[in-house]
Order: C-alpha cells, then structure tokens, then sequence
C-alpha cells in the first residue's frame, strides 16, 4: 500500500495552515512524540517554504496538494524517530544556520559553552599576531565555523577522519561566509597535523565520549540515526580524552590551551587525565548554565618544563 498516496488522499482538498498544524501535532502525538508541536511547527514551515512566524500570522492561508503530501511525508518520518534536523537538513547554532546530515552529529545548544568560554581566553591572546585555533574532530564545523565568524582575524584549521563530515563542514564555512579562514584535513584526531609544523594558541575538541554500552540505552533520535562513530568514546568514555592530553601540547603555543566539551560528571576523571599527562597547568572544568559540568581547559606547561 501507498503509505504516503493514502495519507494524501485522506486529508481535506484544501487545507488551511491551522488544521494542518493541529493535524501534524495529532499525528506526531499518537505517534510518541514528545516535543509533538514544535516539531509539527518546524515540519510545516519546511514543507510550505515559510517561517513558523508566518505560520501564525497566515494561519487561515490554504496551502496546495503537492505541500500536503510533503508535510505528511515529513511527518511519516518523524514518526520513524528521524530527528527535525536530518529531515530538514538544517540546525541553528550561535545563531547561525548549519547543514547537518546524519554524516554529522546534530548540533546541541550545550556546546555554545564551549564557544563562549573559547571567546573569552582569546581576549587574553597576544594582539600582536593572528590568533591560530585547531578544533579536532569537527564534524559539521559548528566550532569552527562559529569561531571564525566572532574572530574575524583568526586563522582556523579543522581535522575530521570523516570526509563525509567534511564536506558538511566545507559547505557550512561557505554557507556562513568564513571558507577563506578555515583550512579542512582529513585525519584521525591528530594525525592530519605534523608534529611541530605549527603552533595553535588554542585547540578545542567535542570528542566522542558516550560509554560505548550506554549507547543502545539512547532515545532512538540517537541511536538510530546520529553516527556512531561520533558517538563511542571507548568502554568508559575516555578515549578521546587520553589521546588529546597525550599530544595536544606538542601543538599549542607557549601561552596556548587545550578545551574540550565533557560529558555529564565526566568532570573529575577528564581532570585527572589531564593532570596525569605532565603537560598541563591550570587545568579546570567549567559548569554549563545549568550547573552540569560541561567545559574542560587546560593550559600549556610543556614549554616551561622543557626549559627548566
């Protein structure tokens, strides 16, 4: 049977926008979707080329057959647990828009943090020459991408071993204006960067760092459909940690700095690898606005040891 024909063929001839929205919540609600009316808002404005806003104000307006059978397909896919910005393709983050596939993770409002805190060392940079950032592992670019659109003299190198991720990443540099100050390499964490060829005043990482058995106990938005690689941080999380603190600092400046995005009271273990390294001085972890440990930085030392 012709799922999405029937669905279709169901529904009023001519449809206004307000019963199509109160038919998309019916049908995301029946179908156990928590977040039912946002998505059917999102959903609608994409299958009728419209903001939500406009929604509202034009909520009489009727829209077409060919606009009905793409909200029904959308939401037949919401139903299937895909998540709003796979089907849209598209996710806001500090306020810029990003492409996200499931080549890439969805962007959380969580790692605005890591941007912030990011913004507020750089203040502290030496004016006198551009600032170098690396952000590893950086999957559709949103670190990267939002960087360079607040530092507007920053130099920015991005490394992936997805080239998948990186063709997201790529187009979001072009899509927000920035492709000329961030420079793309494929390469597992650092091995896209040779030791000693250049200095970074500050590297910054959203690694992998879900427990690899934890995963399966994921909402199905998770699971599913975001890549696992991206996903599984090792038996315990801490994968990536231990390989960032192990060889980050051979590539920070002396006044430079490693950051890196944590799970949930992920906190005092990220501290101890850090710590333990021998590399690092100053390492803290940050809170998000929620309280939740969210930020691990740690600044150079390897440079002061080296010279005692």
């Amino acid at each position: 049977m012709d799922m999405e024909g029937t669905l279709c063929n169901d529904l009023p001839s001519q449809p206004c926008l307000r019963n199509m929205l109160r038919h998309g919540i019916e049908t995301l609600v029946a179908g156990g979707i928590q977040s039912a009316r946002i998505d059917a808002e999102v959903l609608l404005a994409d299958a009728v080329a419209m903001t939500r806003e406009q929604i509202v104000v034009g909520a009489e307006l009727p829209i077409s057959s060919e606009q009905l059978c793409r909200f029904d397909t959308l939401l037949q896919r919401r139903v299937q647990r895909e998540p709003v910005a796979y089907i849209t393709e598209r996710q806001e983050f500090w306020s810029l828009e990003f492409r996200v596939t499931p080549e890439v993770l969805i962007p959380r409002p969580e790692t605005e943090r890591l941007i912030e805190i990011a913004l507020s060392l750089a203040k502290d940079l030496p004016a006198d020459k551009p600032q170098r950032f690396a952000d590893i592992g950086t999957g559709s670019g949103i670190i990267a991408v939002s960087l360079a659109r607040e530092l507007v003299t920053a130099r920015v190198l991005a490394t992936d071993i997805s080239t998948g991720a990186l063709t997201i990443a790529r187009e979001n540099a072009r899509l927000n204006g920035v492709a000329d100050r961030i420079t793309f390499l494929a390469g597992n964490m650092f091995a896209a960067l040779a030791t000693g060829a250049e200095e970074f005043d500050l590297i910054v990482s959203n690694p992998p760092y879900i427990r690899r058995d934890e995963i399966a106990t994921l909402e199905p938005e998770i699971n599913r459909w975001e890549p696992r690689r991206a996903l599984d941080g090792g038996a315990d999380g801490m994968d990536f940690y231990r390989c960032i603190a192990a060889q980050t600092w051979q590539f920070l400046s002396p006044h430079g700095a490693v950051m890196v995005e944590i799970g949930a009271a992920m906190g005092c273990q990220v501290l101890a690898i850090f710590n333990q390294a021998g590399f690092y001085r100053d390492v803290t972890v940050m809170p998000d606005y929620a309280g939740r440990e969210r930020v691990v930085i740690a600044r150079n030392a390897a440079r002061r040891l080296s010279s005692k």
